[in-house]
């Protein structure tokens, strides 16, 4: 059986929380806008903005943490990592899998599952054009071969 293929957990867990540091930093300057300056309807907006931006970044921070898992993918299988608990998945029970160059992420559908699945690539996707992009890692080798293979 060949060698899983993952992306970094250090490259995961900064995408992970990334929007929470920025929501954290967001809060910091708009107390210190607050504490510092005084109290102008000019310096008020600028509170309220940082207030909302960080708020914003919260949220976006709180739906991460519900999708985006660490994923390693295998010829064979594909493997969940959860804290505690991993889910081992063979390739026919993947309902769809692709690749949204964009945000630089893959979309796995299950047949067993509703909700789908985020995950990195193991390796960063430069998208030509900002629309195409096809990964040449062996990580995308090996969700290619299986694509092709079961038709998804």
């Amino acid at each position: 059986m060949g060698k899983l293929k993952q992306a970094s957990p250090a490259k995961f867990y900064f995408a992970k929380f990334f929007f929470l540091g920025f929501a954290l930093l967001q809060w910091i300057v708009a107390a210190a806008l607050a504490m510092r300056f005084e109290n102008t309807p000019k310096n008020t907006a600028a509170t309220i903005i940082f207030v909302s931006l960080g708020c914003i970044f919260f949220v976006i921070f709180f739906f991460l943490m519900e999708v985006l898992r660490r994923v390693a993918i295998g010829k064979e299988k594909i493997v969940v990592l959860e804290m505690g608990t991993n889910l081992v998945l063979k390739w026919p029970e993947i309902k769809s899998i692709k690749l949204i160059p964009v945000f630089n992420v893959y979309k796995m559908k299950l047949k067993t599952r509703r909700k789908p699945i985020y995950f990195l690539p193991s390796k960063n996707i430069e998208p030509a054009y900002d629309l195409l992009a096809e990964d040449t890692s062996k990580m995308g080798d090996i969700v290619n071969k299986n694509k092709k293979k079961l038709g998804i």
